[in-house]
Order: structure tokens, then sequence, then C-alpha cells
């Protein structure tokens, strides 16, 4: 599943196609992805202009002018391809090859873009765990939206949130960090990563670090620092790129390359001067990757 980097890659490759684009025509190729096509989506799309196109925790959001707001979910296997006017092919070098089966080429948007080019914008979800649905309101207040916690990449997220947010929760931390209705975004990636940065175990208890004193002052401030700097490294590097993610130019992240501890079980801990090696446990049904030597 794309997680908040990769998103928003996909999110910063449209937008100088889309933002401020007219939308020509909407074509959608069958009637549902993950959830049925809202009525009258293409009708209500043709003709709009695109004034913002917005990220919020994983979902993509479209607002356009006079006419409802898209909020769009990647899902697993979902990817968007920008082709220009006069060619087909895709722009960009090619790192690994996208699904170009015309097949799973889902909804297509014909625009011209706020300098006057015309683009073809695909959508293509072979797994079909993607969605498209419309927010009448602003799309905060949709309910996929409306539950949503804090944003991982901006100064709110601070020492003194995490103390408020974790006090008393006997939750490991890590199950802590990948509550969306705590934290917006956070996937199990970058909260393995952050962790190992941050120096704290994810069996620890949460509200460990929210108690007063000084240590925990300074843990709850070392793991801030590390999910807002985890995060935007892996937005600078492009995301991840695991399995079947691919940026809107058919290119894969490089993010991957920099994990310290995520799918490096058995290797010597990347920590200068830690003696430990990355184990893998299983928490909720998901991978854990950690050092035991050096997190505690």
């Amino acid at each position: 599943m794309p997680e908040l980097p990769e998103v928003e890659t996909v999110r910063r490759g449209l937008q100088p196609v889309l933002e401020g684009a007219r939308i020509v025509r909407v074509e959608t190729r069958r009637p549902n992805l993950r959830f049925p096509f809202p009525e009258k989506f293409a009708e209500r799309l043709d003709g709009r202009t695109i004034t913002a196109l917005g990220r919020r925790a994983k979902y993509l959001t479209m607002h356009t002018d006079g006419g409802p707001a898209l909020i769009c979910h990647l899902g697993m296997t979902g990817s968007f391809r920008i082709e220009d006017g006069s060619d087909s092919a895709t722009p960009g070098s090619f790192h690994y090859e996208r699904s170009k089966d015309s097949a799973h080429d889902h909804v297509v948007f014909d625009v011209v873009s706020a300098a006057e080019a015309q683009y073809r914008v695909v959508f293509n979800d072979p797994r079909r765990f993607g969605f498209m649905l419309f927010s009448e309101t602003i799309p905060d207040e949709h309910p996929m939206l409306a539950g949503l916690g804090v944003e991982p990449t901006g100064n709110t997220l601070d020492a003194d949130l995490l103390a408020s947010l974790f006090r008393n929760r006997k939750a490991p931390l890590k199950a802590a960090l990948l509550d969306q209705r705590l934290i917006a975004g956070l996937g199990n990636i970058y909260v393995c990563e952050a962790l190992w940065r941050a120096g704290l175990s994810p069996l620890r208890a949460a509200g460990t670090i929210a108690v007063s004193g000084r240590k925990a002052a300074e843990q709850r401030q070392r793991l801030a620092e590390s999910i807002r700097e985890v995060i935007a490294d892996a937005i600078a590097a492009g995301g991840s790129s695991l399995k079947d993610y691919m940026h809107t130019d058919g290119s894969l992240g490089y993010f991957q390359h920099s994990f310290a501890v995520y799918d490096r079980e058995g290797e010597p801990c990347r920590k200068p001067g830690c003696p430990g090696k990355v184990e893998r446990i299983v928490q909720s049904g998901r991978s854990t990757f950690y050092c035991r030597s050096c997190q505690k």
C-alpha cells in the first residue's frame, strides 16, 4: 500500500499538469473500483477547472470550481500516467515497467492545462483497490477523512502533541503511531524507520513517553523529530516504491535503499557502535523491524 511519501510524490507529479487545468472529458471504463463511481461521475467533472490538488494523509484531493471535490485513494496498485496530446508514450525514464494493459486503465481525464497544453491523465489499477469519491462539502468533512488525526509533516507534530496523544495509553508505541485517528498518514515502513532513528522500542507502551520527567521529554522530542525527518527524507527521495508503486512518470522511488531496519532482518544494526542485529516480529498481523540492542 503506498504510504504518505508515495502519495505526496504522486501529488507533486500531477500538480503541474492538473492544477489550473480545464477538464475536457472524463471517461470511466468500468462501473466501479473498490466502490462504485458516484452517480453522473463524468458529467459532474466535464468542463470544470481544477483549482487545487491536495493531499490529506494517504488521500489525494482535487478541488474544482463550482463543482464537487474529488477524493482519490491509490489502493494497492493504483497509479497515474500522464500522456501529452501528441504522444501516447508516458514521459519519464522507466526503472520498472508499469502496467500498460488497457484493461487496467479504468479512468481517463482529458485536460487542457493552465499553459494551454493538452494532456491525458490515466488512472491504472490492476487490483482495483483504489477509489474515487465526491465530497459535496470540504473534503475534511467527508466520512473517509473526518476522523483523521494530525499530519506528520509539519511542526504541529511536536513533543507536546505526542504527550497529549499518548498519555495513559497502554497500547504498544508502534500501534499508537499507526492509529490514524491520532496521526494521519503514518504507515508501517516509516513508523519502523522513525522508531529506529529515535532509539525507541516498538513494544514499549505508548504512555511511557508521555509521563513527566526529563527522560520521557527527551524521548518524545526525539520521536517527533524522527517522524518529521523520515517523512521529509522519503518525500525528497521520491518515496519507497515497494512492489507495485510508481511515480506519475513511471520511475521508482529510491528511499528503500536508505532503509535502516525495514526488511533488513538479520543484518547488523546501522547505528554506529551498536552490536545488535535487525529483528523481525509481528505486531497486529504486520511485520515490525527493529534492533532490540539500541531501541529501548
